[in-house]
């Protein structure tokens, strides 16, 4: 039964080691282990052992007691209770041992697989701010060129307004132009009747002046 303790006691603290130094891929080993353990029936047989090492500890330290006990009515101990009282101490410490290191070795994947879980999500939140810092110079960038954007037509908007005054102005000056045509087409317009009008007075005079000759001769 103490070999036993032993070996088990070795064996969980090589596993305790194990998990509190990484060592190569002997960490993940014994993780993937204790996740097999801990699923299916593990856990019912991992607590059906924790009761019986439990019960045997009770054991161990009542046999103590009542031998302790038993010294102290006689005043003495003999040999026989003095081995046993030693046997049971060494089992009740090595199992005592025992059950420390199990909920040690509980404790250390438990907040192990905590650790990996937190990493996992650092890791993809890292992954998360890099993906908002590269839409957010993407935005950067798009407002950069909205901006250039604006800024170009604004300044094809001031050309136009200049082309636009230069056009108000050369129709203005045409419009003055056309007036002053058409003031100056009424003017000879208004010469043309008059000049009708007196081509009109002299040949009635003509006719007249002809008729008097006419007169005049016979």
């Amino acid at each position: 039964m103490i070999q036993l303790l032993f070996l088990v006691l070795f064996a969980e603290g090589a596993v305790a080691l194990i998990l509190m130094w990484k060592i190569g891929p002997l960490r993940e080993l014994a993780m993937r282990g204790l996740d097999q353990l801990k699923t299916g029936k593990g856990p019912a047989t991992v607590k059906t052992l924790a009761c019986t090492m439990s019960v045997i500890l009770a054991s161990s330290v009542a046999s103590i007691l009542k031998i302790q006990n038993r010294g102290a009515k006689l005043g003495t101990v003999t040999p026989m209770d003095q081995v046993l009282w030693r046997t049971h101490l060494v089992e009740a410490s090595l199992i005592g041992y025992t059950l420390f290191l199990a909920l040690v070795i509980d404790r250390l994947h438990h907040y192990l697989r905590k650790l990996v879980s937190l990493r996992k999500t650092v890791h993809t939140s890292r992954e998360e701010v890099e993906n908002l810092k590269k839409e957010h110079q993407k935005f950067i960038d798009k407002e950069q060129k909205s901006s250039n954007e604006i800024k170009k037509l604004h300044e094809e908007m001031a050309s136009l307004k200049e082309k636009l005054q230069k056009l108000k102005s050369e129709s203005e000056e045409r419009e003055k132009k056309a007036q002053t045509a058409e003031a100056h087409v009424a003017a000879l317009q208004k010469q043309s009747e008059e000049l009708l009008l007196e081509y009109d007075r002299l040949l009635e005079d003509n006719q007249i002046l002809q008729a008097q000759a006419l007169s005049f001769r016979a």
